[in-house]
């Protein structure tokens, strides 16, 4: 069964915005449903506004709210990528090196970026020339929270276009091939692009437990379901897909009923794992054990290894005897210098499980064959692994 509780998604962040405009002070609300401050000085921009005199004014922390056309806009926006991605161009070092300025200008462009701002009618109107129709994809983020009495507000053009983004992704899905179906992420649940894990949990052997009469699993951390769905397809009696971000559950609930899976899969709010113990349970914790910096990156960092360490640590204890953890994870952590194998190892030692075996995959994705991405030495090497663990 599903949980039917109703499941709030928090508000975008909200401030005011001002600036001089025509002559006159004017004011709006500022959302950032990522938490990005509202921009303190802010100048009017138009088609005339060429891309190197905006490259000259968001450096120098000044936002530029869009009057023009639309796509022009876009162009804008590309062209103002362009020339941050130029100044950033790698240099050859080692990969620790790398990755912390692959970090730093990560942040550095996210934030020039979001400096170019739209407007947003109350209704989710972008009041611009040839501006899309985006009220769908707003309130699928948004919701309809009392924007007639707030009034409009402004939004980064980089924002909103990843809200058009996240739109398109959920309705038309994602197709999965260890599942013969389609998911349908929403906006800022990482959705399952990399099949390589998901063939993982599709082949490993399954405890016979899981699939005899009264067998429970739990996907910790379920995201979108994709997991869920896979050790329900596989039989598994009965999954209780577990997360804390109030649109993972939303996902995940709507996955799991489009795919007719509800009798066998639950979803419920927890911080890990459900109450009980289970014949299977099932972590793809981040990989990089990293701060987040963007609103986006929250799937793939793992600050401290705050998940990775809970998972381990609490597992012997929701396990049932006989039963196994999958851990899914990439080695590249370890190719970046952020953790070593020993320090999983240990983490594994300690929490009092033993390793059963390991089934190992390498990736895919395009950034592994990307010899101009900064981190390519450590991507085309990169490992992922399923490790199956017990209780010692």
């Amino acid at each position: 069964m599903t949980s039917t509780s109703p499941v709030s998604v928090p508000p975008a962040f909200v401030d005011q915005v001002s600036w001089l405009e025509g002559g006159q002070q004017r004011t709006a609300l500022w959302r950032s449903d990522g938490g990005w401050p509202a921009p303190t000085t802010v100048v009017i921009a138009d088609d005339a506004m060429t891309a190197d005199a905006a490259y000259r004014l968001v450096s120098a922390g000044t936002a530029l709210l869009w009057r023009g056309d639309f796509s022009n806009a876009r162009q804008l926006l590309s062209a103002l990528g362009r020339r941050i991605d130029k100044r950033n161009r790698p240099t050859r070092t080692d990969l620790a090196t790398a990755f912390r300025t692959y970090r730093a200008d990560a942040a550095t462009r996210a934030r020039l970026l979001g400096l170019i701002l739209v407007p947003l009618d109350a209704d989710y109107t972008v009041p611009l020339r040839r501006a899309p129709a985006v009220r769908e994809a707003c309130l699928e983020v948004f919701g309809p929270a009392d924007n007639s009495a707030r009034g409009p507000s402004l939004i980064a053009l980089r924002e909103l276009l990843g809200v058009i983004g996240a739109h398109e992704w959920r309705r038309e899905g994602v197709p999965v091939a260890a599942l013969g179906a389609r998911i349908h992420p929403h906006y800022g649940v990482f959705s399952p692009v990399r099949g390589e894990y998901l063939d993982l949990v599709a082949q490993a052997p399954l405890p016979a437990a899981a699939t005899a009469p009264g067998g429970v699993a739990f996907d910790i951390g379920a995201g979108t379901g994709v997991l869920s769905a896979i050790l329900a397809q596989r039989g598994v009696t009965r999954v209780i897909g577990t997360d804390l971000d109030p649109r993972a559950l939303a996902c995940a609930t709507e996955n799991i009923t489009r795919l007719g899976l509800a009798e066998q899969v639950e979803v419920v709010r927890a911080d890990l794992f459900a109450p009980g113990v289970a014949d299977l349970i099932v972590c793809n914790p981040p990989w990089i054990p990293a701060p987040a910096t963007t609103s986006t990156d929250h799937a793939v960092y793992d600050p401290d290894s705050r998940m990775l360490r809970g998972f381990l640590a609490g597992l012997a204890e929701h396990l049932s005897p006989g039963g196994e953890g999958w851990l899914i994870i990439s080695d590249i952590a370890e190719r970046l210098g952020l953790r070593s194998r020993g320090e999983l190892l240990d983490l594994i030692e300690d929490a009092g499980l033993t390793v059963v075996a390991r089934l190992d995959t390498r990736p895919t994705h395009p950034k592994a064959v990307d010899t101009t991405d900064p981190l390519h030495a450590a991507r085309a090497a990169e490992v992922t692994s399923l490790w199956r663990l017990a209780a010692a």
